[in-house]
């Protein structure tokens, strides 16, 4: 099982390295693999923000953009990360509802409480990451999240699933791929691409931007449609 990917956003320098020894500790005490990115503001992890993350531990006062601020932004792109707030104040932890919070932690955080939350937060994204699917590859078979994968594309005949690791060639068809996975959130943007709604950025004339920054081709019979998906997706699709 891949190793859990972790945004650390506070902008005090020790109220951020606390946060970086108890996951150490965390790690090491109960056999995890984390994978850790630090921020000293909201608009550093907003800018070029890619969904990459399972959690985000995210500061609410911070002089360029506020937590609550980024976790708005980055709730427009990414449905499914787990959101925990570290505050001072209590009184902003109430806001989280807006952005689906799993909670928050008040500032200063003591070892167990923090490690109550993180095994929390840990067990949601296992839940998540079971939504999984396996695929053909050559004589053997391999299970790839779904909320992993970017796109998968058709190449004369060969199916490539193109995923936040790297790309897969596998044995199917873009039709059998498309009934098996259209509950899932993704959709057909033309005869060539099957798109994961949770990893659309943006759309730009024909073409709709992935969080990879790619830009694929929606062609225009699917346009309405692909674009009616994408809105329900983000005002409430699946997780």
């Amino acid at each position: 099982m891949r190793g859990i990917r972790i945004g650390v956003v506070e902008d005090e320098p020790a109220a951020c390295q606390q946060v970086l020894e108890y996951l150490d500790h965390y790690q090491n005490e109960n056999n995890e693999n984390f994978t850790v990115s630090v921020f000293d503001d909201g608009a550093k992890i907003v800018e070029n923000y890619r969904p990459i993350y399972d959690i985000l531990l995210l500061d609410i006062e911070m002089k360029e953009m506020d937590g609550m601020e980024a976790a708005r932004r980055i709730r427009k792109i990414d449905n499914s990360v787990v959101i925990v707030f570290i505050t001072n104040a209590s009184q902003y932890a109430i806001n989280g509802y807006e952005v689906q919070a799993l909670s928050y932690l008040l500032k200063p955080v003591p070892y167990f409480a923090f490690c109550q939350e993180l095994q929390r937060c840990i067990l949601t994204v296992r839940r998540q990451a079971d939504e999984s699917m396996l695929f053909e590859i050559g004589s053997q078979r391999a299970r790839v999240e779904l909320k992993s994968i970017v796109y998968i594309e058709s190449i004369r005949h060969t199916i490539i699933i193109h995923t936040l690791d790297g790309k897969l060639s596998v044995t199917s068809t873009l039709k059998e791929l498309e009934a098996q996975l259209t509950e899932h959130d993704f959709f057909r943007s033309n005869s060539c691409y099957l798109v994961n709604l949770r990893h659309v950025t943006g759309i730009e004339d024909q073409d709709c931007i992935m969080s990879n920054g790619e830009r694929l081709r929606v062609s225009r019979p699917r346009k309405k449609g692909f674009v009616s998906a994408l809105a329900s997706y983000i005002n409430g699709g699946s997780q």
